[in-house]
């Protein structure tokens, strides 16, 4: 019922930079998986569903914020499969037409609660989390889907995967897809994640908590990429996905996988990964309001 139906492409990215450092790049196409349930998402909701079923549970109850990937595909899941869904979005001025990815949510029959940021903060206290499972009799998912539930689907990504390859890449948000790859690797291998948002501690401590200490070597965070945090970004930035659909004909969004990417070319290009080693970067998606980023940054992308 939760399987997809194929893995997902494996594409190699050429480029005179990685000639020069003597790197191969493969980008894995998590934005391929699904058209609504878009990339890491699929793999971090796919475990949680499973077990919302097996407790028979009919609502499904999750957390995020404004422009948040997870809202939006938590939806379209719980559409799909038959629950009743519930956000609880961090802004109380917002409503359901703030912005595509809200609307999106709305459409898909997700209820929306807007609460201030103040109370947005107590979503991982036992009590607040008690007292919503209480009153709506819901299956709680946390902010990002990242929990150990997500790990097992987020590391099926690596069985995909059939070249040998020395670092993983990802964004980082919630800190789960990051976790679920490092909690997969060989002792040689290791996972890279490009922060999204300003929070060094605060990052490494949500990591920390998913993942096994026996794997806590084979990840690291960097922080040099936020574009000033969450949903942040320069004209620096906007012009680098451009050229990197330009070139390669594979969109990129501004804030997850864009700073992923501008991040990994500048290691690159700094010399902070050693050169004859093979990358595989993980694109997880969030390219449902494509149309939106195109508007507002002054975009040409399109997807396939």
């Amino acid at each position: 019922m939760f399987e997809k139906s194929a893995p997902t492409p494996l594409v190699p990215i050429h480029d005179e930079l990685l000639e020069e450092k003597n790197i191969k790049l493969f980008l894995k196409r998590e934005d391929l998986i699904d058209p609504d349930i878009s990339g890491n998402k699929w793999r971090k909701l796919k475990y949680n569903l499973i077990k919302a079923k097996e407790q028979d549970k009919e609502i499904i109850l999750t957390f995020g914020g404004a422009y948040s990937n997870h809202i939006a595909a938590t939806a379209a899941a719980a559409k799909r499969f038959g629950f009743q869904a519930i956000g609880v979005i961090r802004g109380e001025e917002l409503n359901e037409n703030s912005n595509p990815t809200l609307q999106k949510a709305h459409e898909d029959g997700m209820q929306l609660l807007f609460v201030s940021r103040a109370d947005y903060m107590f979503r991982t206290s036992p009590h607040w989390l008690t007292m919503h499972q209480q009153e709506y009799s819901a299956f709680i998912i946390p902010e990002g889907g990242s929990n150990h539930l997500a790990l097992q689907g987020v590391k099926e990504i690596l069985s995909e995967i059939d070249t040998p390859f020395d670092y993983i890449t990802c964004p980082v948000g919630t800190g789960g897809t990051l976790a679920g790859l490092a909690s997969g690797l060989q002792a040689h291998q290791k996972a890279l994640g490009f922060a999204s948002l300003a929070g060094e501690d605060y990052l490494e401590k949500l990591v920390g908590q998913l993942l096994a200490p026996e794997f806590h070597e084979r990840q690291a965070i960097v922080h040099d990429y936020d574009f000033g945090g969450y949903a942040k970004h320069t004209p620096k930035l906007i012009e680098f996905i451009q050229n990197f659909y330009d070139q390669h004909g594979i969109p990129l969004d501004p804030i997850y996988t864009g700073k992923m990417m501008y991040g990994l070319f500048d290691q690159i290009k700094k010399g902070k990964i050693e050169e004859g080693k093979t990358i595989v970067a993980v694109h997880t998606g969030g390219l449902q309001g494509i149309a939106g980023f195109n508007e507002q940054y002054g975009l040409n992308l399109r997807t396939i």
